[in-house]
């Protein structure tokens, strides 16, 4: 049974950082391409960094470019969202998928089998 669990959301000032943190069990990290969406209120479930399969590469949606980087520990199957100099556009619920589509950019959420529960970031003015 795949579980991807996020963590790290909460509350955050303009300007401040967070670090979010995706832990996958049933699944070898390393075959996966591993994305983290974003859904904002009455918006639809965007796609903000990706991690290509096998981690040889990276994606950021312009919102988020040189603001944030995912990373991966394939040995601890898990993936990380650091997010700087946060906006109070960036307030959404964060999702972490998986993705067995191999090389490029995987936008589609239908692409992605599995998951997490979402965690919530909210950024205050």
């Amino acid at each position: 049974q795949v579980q991807l669990v996020e963590s790290g959301g909460g509350l955050v000032q303009a300007g401040g950082s967070l670090s979010l943190s995706c832990a996958a069990s049933g699944l070898t990290l390393s075959r996966y391409a591993m994305g983290w969406f974003r859904q904002a209120l009455g918006k639809e479930r965007e796609l903000v960094a990706l991690s290509t399969w096998g981690g040889g590469s990276t994606y950021y949606a312009e919102p988020v470019k040189g603001r944030f980087t995912i990373s991966r520990d394939n040995a601890k199957n898990t993936v990380y969202l650091q997010m700087n100099t946060l906006q109070p556009e960036d307030t959404a619920v964060y999702y972490c998928a998986a993705t067995g589509r191999r090389g490029g950019v995987v936008l589609g959420l239908n692409e992605y089998a599995y998951w997490g529960q979402g965690t919530q970031v909210t950024v205050s003015s």
